[in-house]
């Protein structure tokens, strides 16, 4: 075998591959290698939004470098990368780093990794195992990269403590002064006690459990990892936390900055497989903060073995366009002072970034004499960034949550008042914030700054559209706000129906201008398909079990369905088990789930519409989707299982017309022995015939009489 060769610009060395690859994920990496082979790099966004694939997700979404991107490194530094995989992270280091050596066990891989990253004369991929290729590597490296690798140590090292002497071993290849980051998952996150499946082994609580010896893969808690470090003579480290998880960051807190209550809301997505939700991970997250915890909970670690940094905190806005995709770090400054920094993650976003000197100067002059004071902001051309103040005090947000919690309207009332009264100042003015919003503005005593002017503009905005979408966004951010009705204030502003739906639209414009109008991370989470499972026994709303003709609606507002936030309505089923549900939908939710029951059963769908629309005149506006049930018929599902889920979805923004959406639903729902479901579906199963041939074996399978007697109900309706 030829023991070196080149790809673009990518050198691949063979001396130690055995001609097999020990491992794979299947037919999915021949689509990636065809899919880095036809692409280019800034094509991967919509080929991940038309694939609805993990995989694809996972290994080329542009997000997964976050969790190395934000390293300081010197533009000669020697990096080693050990799991280098399809590649995310390598392109992110050669673009950072003088020398990258990446080490694989997969040929397959590393042709991805190398295909993708061909523009890079600075990499060499080293193809198979470890233990292999180590003697071979150099001794100096500045960096050595073990993201979501330390946990496999047992099959790369193969022996007794296998992740003392892992370390060890890439000790050896450190210049003195370098550092070795891990980004891992913590055995003991959140996220697994809330029902998430342990992600190497795919089933539920086993890291909190325990893994078995025979386990592939092997994470750690903050402490056991400490322990493992110190073994190896390893008294240097700095652990930071990634969030939601270091796969797909957007916040990354330390030691040193640690969540403030309320910040951690992105808890309910899971891309990787489906999921439960045991309880409302936000709240947790609350006490857990509250309680100095979180580091023990946290879902991820990424730990700093060696020398420090000055950041301890970063949050990611890369989800956007190239003009607007930025970092946000907050870091000590050398005198010892907390400063804040944005850097354009692109060279296209500079312009943005550089221009918030400009947005700085015009909003000191609109608020010049008034009650608003404006963070300041300086230039830095040698870093290339933005440098902010560290503004201490309480978010103008954090104060509203805290009337809400002890339901005192009248405080709440009060300090919107006193928005409402600063914002107003000098309304004429040329300069405005469209982005005014209650997080970013700090509260300390009398003193309100504005912390965050990113999108300012040099033109004036009424100051009660900045209060509507000030309301607006605050209700978007935690569902706890939605019971509050703000409609009253609307009308106090002047605001009717017809000026809140431009509003609405308006901001529907400006979020597809932010993201260039491709699919945000929520709607691409949706499209993949994972369920997330609420099990009926977790709702402590009620003594005692619900009855069987009991009906409960969730509605999903991209995070999710939370048990917590559901709503079972006064209407019931009548005499001919018939239903109509008028259900009011808030503006950003996409999907409404309805449970008909809670018990085996067969639902015939009579109407159905939103804001007024059929379902299923326009397919690709809005959808019927039974989640957990089988067609029978055009119009017909059957339901096997003792909690019966039907969704019903909204797939564009044309129907969504109205601040107060409407979906009307009329139904008979039929009970059913759950021996007869059970029947009906294994004949769906086990036939190929068509849906019409279907429901002729199921009403074998359930008797004439039930179906009959539905089918009477339904066509007695349909003369009435």
């Amino acid at each position: 075998m030829q023991e070196e060769m080149k790809i673009g610009n990518v050198t691949m060395n063979f001396k130690h591959y055995s001609g097999v690859d020990l491992y794979s994920d299947g037919a999915i990496e021949n689509e990636l290698l065809n899919i880095v082979k036809k692409y280019k790099k800034s094509e991967y966004k919509q080929v991940i939004e038309e694939s609805g694939n993990w995989p694809v997700l996972y290994h080329l979404s542009e997000q997964r470098a976050n969790i190395v991107e934000w390293i300081p490194m010197d533009p000669n530094a020697k990096v080693l990368e050990v799991g280098s995989g399809c590649g995310a992270i390598t392109g992110m280091l050669a673009k950072k780093a003088g020398q990258v050596v990446a080490c694989d066990l997969s040929r397959r891989r590393s042709e991805i990794n190398a295909n993708r990253n061909k523009e890079y004369g600075n990499v060499t991929i080293h193809v198979g195992n470890f233990r292999d290729i180590e003697p071979d590597l150099p001794k100096d490296f500045d960096y050595i990269f073990l993201i979501g690798v330390f946990e496999y140590a047992q099959g790369y090292i193969g022996t007794d403590n296998p992740y003392e002497k892992f370390l060890t071993m890439l000790k050896r290849h450190l210049r003195k002064g370098g550092r070795i980051v891990i980004a891992i998952e913590n055995r003991l996150g959140l996220k697994y006690f809330a029902g998430c499946a342990e992600d190497h082994l795919g089933t539920f609580f086993t890291g909190i459990e325990g893994y078995s010896s025979d386990s592939v893969a092997k994470t750690f808690t903050r402490n056991g990892l400490i322990n493992i470090f110190k073994k190896c003579g390893l008294n240097e480290y700095h652990f930071y936390y990634p969030y939601p998880d270091y796969k797909l960051m957007t916040m990354l807190h330390s030691d040193y900055y640690l969540p403030g209550f309320g910040e951690l809301q992105d808890n309910v997505r899971n891309f990787d497989r489906d999921r439960m939700v045991l309880f409302n991970e936000k709240h947790a997250y609350e006490d857990l903060v509250k309680d100095g915890m979180y580091q023990d909970f946290a879902n991820s670690f990424e730990v700093i073995l060696g020398p420090g940094f000055d950041t301890i905190y970063c949050k990611y806005s890369n989800d956007r366009v190239d003009e607007f995709k930025i970092r946000t770090d907050i870091a000590i400054s050398r005198t010892g002072r907390k400063i804040i920094k944005k850097f354009p993650l692109t060279e296209a976003a500079r312009e943005h970034v550089f221009g918030m000197r400009d947005a700085y100067a015009g909003l000191m002059e609109k608020y010049r004499g008034g009650d608003f004071e404006i963070n300041d902001c300086q230039i830095d051309p040698e870093q290339g960034c933005a440098i902010f103040s560290f503004v201490n005090g309480v978010p103008l947000s954090s104060l509203l949550d805290a009337c809400i919690d002890k339901d005192d309207m009248e405080g709440f009332q009060a300090l919107l008042n006193e928005y409402i009264r600063r914002v107003n100042y000098k309304p004429d003015y040329p300069v405005s914030d469209y982005d005014l919003i209650f997080s970013n503005i700090m509260v300390n005593g009398p003193i309100w700054t504005i912390i965050d002017y990113e999108w300012t503009y040099g033109k004036c905005i009424p100051a009660k559209e900045q209060v509507w979408r000030a309301l607006y966004c605050y209700k978007l951010e935690d569902r706890k706000r939605e019971k509050f009705n703000f409609s009253g204030l609307f009308s106090k502003l002047g605001l009717d129906e017809q000026d809140i739906n431009s509003l609405l639209e308006e901001e529907y414009a400006f979020q597809k201008y932010v993201t260039g109008n491709r699919k945000s991370l929520v709607e691409i989470w949706k499209n993949i398909g994972r369920k997330v499972i609420v099990p009926k026994e977790l709702d402590l709303k009620t003594q005692g079990t619900r009855p069987d003709d009991c009906i409960q609606i969730y509605m999903d507002e991209g995070n999710g369905y939370s048990e917590d936030d559901s709503l079972f309505p006064d209407v019931k089923y009548d005499e001919k088990n018939t239903v109509s549900l008028d259900i009011t939908v808030s503006p950003n939710c996409n999907v409404v789930r309805i449970d008909p029951a809670f018990a085996t059963c067969l639902v015939t769908i009579l109407d159905a519409t939103w804001n007024g629309e059929p379902f299923g005149d326009n397919a690709s506006d809005i959808s019927i989707h039974p989640v957990n049930g089988n067609w029978i018929s055009d119009d017909s599902i059957i339901f096997n299982t003792e909690d019966p889920n039907i969704e019903f979805g909204l797939t564009s923004e044309r129907l969504r017309v109205k601040d107060r959406n409407h979906l009307c639903v009329k139904y008979i729902m039929t009970l059913l022995p759950k021996n007869a479901a059970e029947a009906a579906v294994a004949s769906l199963d086990s036939t190929s015939e068509s849906r019409t041939e279907s429901k002729e074996n199921i009403i074998e399978k359930l008797g004439k009489k039930l179906i009959q007697k539905c089918e009477e109900r339904y066509y007695r309706d349909e003369e009435e």
